[in-house]
């Protein structure tokens, strides 16, 4: 019996943490030009045109102003989601693949202040 308990016990686990593995790392927020993603703070998430899917094109002084959406060793994402190896080695978190940011001039939920920047090369990101 303590034998079957321990297995149960583990397999339980073993799904709890494949949820979390799997989850969603966005959330959708609101803001003046309607429902947006955002990272789990509410801040505005974006996005890049001169990524190409599956590649950022933002590193050095351009993630200092555009923090990556970082993403932990083995995280999957959800419907939709995906993750990208960065130029720096880290791993960050794409959407229909294309690379996730926030901008560091928003400074509360709801605030889009990057969209449109860079002559409309960043985007805000929509769900």
């Amino acid at each position: 019996m303590k034998k079957y308990f321990i297995v149960a016990a583990v397999a339980a686990a073993a799904m709890a943490f494949a949820s979390v593995a799997s989850a969603a790392p966005t959330k959708v927020g609101n803001s003046a030009k309607g429902k947006v993603l955002t990272d789990m703070h509410g801040m505005t998430l974006y996005t890049f045109a001169k990524d190409k899917k599956g590649m950022s094109a933002c590193n050095g002084g351009c993630a200092t102003n555009w923090p990556p959406l970082l993403a932990k060793a083995g995280e999957k994402g959800g419907k939709g989601y995906s993750t990208i190896k960065r130029a720096d080695g880290k791993m960050q978190w794409a959407y229909k693949d294309y690379p996730l940011y926030t901008w560091k001039n928003d400074h509360k939920p709801g605030d889009i202040t990057g969209d449109g920047f860079l002559n409309g090369a960043w985007k805000i990101a929509k769900p």
